[in-house]
């Protein structure tokens, strides 16, 4: 059977995908039953005692304290980070563009301005920056995990990526996505499955999860991901990671390549994801600094707010109430999930704040009406993109590619302009319901004020098998919302302490699977992490009580 259009485009790509790649970068590789390589690129002999140093100071102001004191130059922590990243890219394959000399040679120019002036271009200098595969880089590729926009060069520069330059940043590479951005795992037909670093049989999460699998194998300081339903805080999670997934607006959007384009009533977000937590408040304030709102109109003009950091409208942040979602109503999360929940739980209150329970109001109706609103015109739209080359409209995320497994993913029948204002007509009154139905947790927190934060699973389960991420209710539900959150790390998967439970009287037929799913020895290892929830565009504010959270855990200690 001769090939087809997009077969011979994906065929093309892959070539250039690995010419790009220097040959003295090519690793032998573990065997296929070494699931967990995270430590893998310490090992493998291609990094320098002081390129591993460099790749392991996870902590970004430290980085870039150093980079700014011309300790260590822009080039030698980008050639580490690269060579770390194509390492990374061997082992779970995290990466789609790979442009080393355009990098390099932004490095260079760098460290010249540095020793010229003595002063560093901006906040970011030097910092190595990587890309979710949807942020144009001028004359670089876009695809999106399309193989129908295989060859399609970006004329200019999105907004953030120019604003980045201003910051002294150094974009770096571009990091794999699923087919539409629309799925919770990642895989597409140009660039392949990727897998999770801590245990390979396990997904990374999506749709950024090129991002979460290379920040996680310490291939970047620093990554940049979007989120319509959780595309940030999924892979932030399952890969141990921080990822902050703004209210829509807040970060500047323009130039970006996108699913769905054209639907503004509930549009993603870009955000950080970082192994620190100082990098993603880090990223916020670089480039909220370059005042965003005057190149992209439809960024909200609103600098950063120190007095909300300070937490001014949270009691200064000396006692909080925090507010438990153990489960949604719909699905209980397995054991993993709850022992984490416990673990912050018990954490605060040893730290001196309050911990009540958080009652959830609607979350199925929530998660309906953003799902509708999002599939209102979803397969025009794939249809659209794909028509020109035949490439096949991906329906499941399963390694078998059995359309027979469920992967959350619900194409329904278009509709009516007026059938969707009803839709979001009926989400504005939820909204307005939850706000209210917040705002009524001052009868119980004992600060006066209502409920200061929510701490909720990102999904009911750690990362699992690939092609079995079939509930995103956890994540969507507060982009419904359009409120700020944070994913956090917290553990990882124990077989003896997250040992299976007897049977409970499930709430559903997800509720039923989910508990079905769950295998102690399968999930072993795998990172297990929440999110914090505050309100809309309280970004300063989720930070910085995510960093209480944060210390809080640490304070603890592993649980034992």
């Amino acid at each position: 059977m001769p090939e087809t259009i997009w077969e011979k485009l994906v065929e093309d790509k892959r070539r250039r995908q690995l010419e790009a790649i220097p040959k003295d970068w090519i690793i032998s590789l573990p065997s296929a039953d070494v699931l967990d390589v995270r430590k893998y690129p310490d090992e493998c002999g291609l990094l320098t005692a002081r390129e591993v140093e460099i790749t392991n100071t996870i902590d970004v102001q430290q980085l870039l304290g150093k980079l700014a004191s011309a300790e260590w130059s822009a080039v030698e922590v980008t050639t580490a980070f690269y060579k770390r990243a194509i390492v990374a890219h061997q082992l779970v394959n995290c990466l789609t563009e790979i442009f080393v000399q355009r990098a390099l040679a932004r490095a260079a120019e760098l460290d010249d301005h540095l020793k010229r002036t003595g002063s560093v271009v901006g906040p970011l200098h030097g910092l190595p920056v990587s890309f979710k595969d949807q942020i144009c880089i001028k004359d670089l590729e876009t695809t999106m995990g399309y193989a129908s926009w295989i060859g399609k060069y970006s004329t200019h520069d999105a907004v953030m990526t120019e604003v980045l330059y201003d910051c002294g940043a150094i974009p770096f590479v571009m990091t794999n996505i699923p087919q539409t951005l629309m799925w919770p795992e990642t895989y597409n037909y140009v660039y392949g499955r990727t897998s999770n670093p801590a245990n390979r049989t396990l997904t990374t999460g999506g749709s950024s999860g090129g991002e979460g699998a290379l920040v996680g194998m310490r291939g970047s300081p620093l990554g940049i991901g979007s989120d319509l339903g959780g595309s940030v805080r999924y892979p932030s999670a399952f890969n141990g990671l921080y990822g902050l997934r703004p209210s829509y607006g807040r970060l500047p959007y323009s130039g970006c390549v996108n699913s769905l384009e054209g639907q503004d009533s509930a549009p993603s977000s870009l955000g950080p994801i970082s192994n620190s937590l100082n990098g993603i408040k880090t990223f916020m304030r670089a480039i909220i600094s370059k005042e965003p709102w005057l190149r992209d109109p439809l960024c909200v003009r609103k600098k950063w707010d120190e007095d909300a950091y300070r937490l001014a409208e949270h009691g200064g942040g000396e006692k909080l109430c925090f507010a438990v979602m153990w489960d949604d109503g719909n699905v209980v999360p397995q054991p993993p999930v709850i022992r984490a929940l416990d673990m912050t739980k018990k954490a605060l209150e040893a730290a001196g704040h309050t911990v009540i329970d958080w009652q959830p109001l609607k979350h199925q109706e929530l998660y309906d009406d953003l799902a509708s609103i999002w599939m209102a015109g979803a397969l025009s739209d794939i249809g659209a993109t794909t028509a020109a080359t035949g490439e096949p409209r991906i329906t499941s995320m399963s390694p078998s590619a059995s359309a027979l497994i469920d992967t959350g993913v619900h194409y329904g029948p278009e509709m009516s302009a007026y059938e969707l204002w009803q839709i979001q007509r009926r989400r504005t009154i939820m909204r307005e319901e939850y706000l209210a139905h917040w705002r009524a947790t001052a009868s119980r927190t004992g600060t006066g004020r209502p409920v200061d934060a929510i701490i909720a699973p990102v999904a009911p389960f750690p990362p699992p098998p690939h092609g079995m991420t079939k509930i995103s209710t956890y994540t969507v539900v507060w982009s419904t919302l359009n409120y700020t959150c944070c994913a956090f790390p917290v553990t990882s998967v124990d077989p003896v302490l997250d040992a299976k439970r007897p049977p409970h009287d499930f709430l559903s037929d997800n509720d039923k699977e989910n508990y079905e799913l769950y295998e102690p020895e399968t999930f072993k290892n795998a990172p297990v992490g929440l999110q914090l929830i505050g309100g809309s565009l309280e970004e300063e504010a989720v930070i910085a009580m995510t960093e209480v959270v944060d210390a809080a855990l640490k304070a603890l200690g592993p649980s034992t």
